[in-house]
């Protein structure tokens, strides 16, 4: 019987340099969208997908990360006593009961390939998801289930891609594929932020991954590039020579939030759709044109 994707993880490690001095004492993936932080959104995205085991890959100055999926028995107590109930279920429902978190340390930030490695004694040898919490994605269904929907079909490795500009290709890693019978894209090479002069394609891989546990091997071999850093795309590369890895164009709007204007226009829209907000937000910026 094929495995179900039931474990996540969450490189959590990076210094988010991009957003200093934001990011000098608090972790770029608990910067707020409106009233949640980045990795509330990614971590919703992958329980709605069936995800139920939750592996954080941490670093130094992460721990409000731990604390925020943690039970905070000061602030329920003292909302308990000031009768604020919906403040309350807002505090005990971050995280519903049946998912668990695990944390593992990642001493150095030797790049994205060695923090999916570090994963590998919680995960084991079962098929898992990889999601970038700054990739922020707004889609019905999220992002991961319809990456789930795609496995439980297929049952191999996956990558959630986009079309970027050309000029952007140096900053993702990008694929060519070929579409097969079936309709699906199988992904016939895969390069780290080529020039855009010999990149290959235009289809981004976007932060969303479903991979089989063959790759930890892979990348046990990846010789590491600059800095030392184990890239995930050579490990997937490698992966490629033994069984399909598919891409699958992601419905939806990603918002990189790994940079300051992409941040700023996930702020915007969804500050545009959030309840309390919308009306009086939209009035204001229709006011106050740029």
């Amino acid at each position: 019987m094929t495995q179900k994707i039931k474990k996540a993880i969450f490189p959590v490690a990076g210094m988010g340099t991009r957003f200093l001095p934001a990011t000098k004492a608090s972790p770029k993936e608990m910067l707020p969208i409106v009233d949640k932080p980045l990795i509330q959104y990614a971590v919703e995205e992958a329980v709605a997908a069936g995800i139920t085991e939750l592996v954080f890959i941490t670093g130094r100055n992460k721990r409000s990360i731990e604390d925020h999926f943690d039970k905070a028995y000061e602030l329920e107590t003292e909302l308990e006593m000031r009768n604020k109930h919906k403040l309350l279920q807002l505090a005990q429902d971050i995280l519903p009961p049946h998912v668990s978190c695990l944390y593992i340390r990642q001493a150095e930030a030797l790049g994205l390939g060695h923090a999916v490695l570090c994963a590998q004694p919680a995960v084991g040898n079962e098929p898992f998801a990889v999601i970038l919490a700054d990739d922020l994605m707004d889609s019905e269904p999220g992002a991961l289930a319809q990456m789930v929907k795609l496995y439980e079909q297929q049952h191999t490795s996956i990558l959630g891609v986009e079309n970027v500009p050309r000029e952007a290709t140096g900053s993702y890693g990008i694929v060519e594929t070929a579409l097969q019978d079936n309709g699906v894209q199988r992904v016939s090479s895969i390069v780290e932020k080529p020039h855009p002069d010999v990149a290959p394609s235009t289809l981004a891989v976007v932060g969303r991954y479903i991979l089989t546990p063959r790759i930890f091997d892979k990348l046990k071999t990846v010789q590491p590039g600059a800095g030392g850093e184990i890239q995930l795309t050579d490990g997937i590369a490698a992966l490629m020579k033994d069984e399909s890895v598919l891409a699958l164009p992601l419905e939806g709007t990603r918002y990189d939030c790994g940079s300051k204007l992409g941040y700023l226009k996930a702020t915007v829209n969804f500050g545009l759709k959030h309840p309390e907000t919308r009306q009086e937000f939209s009035a204001f910026l229709a006011e106050n044109p740029l």
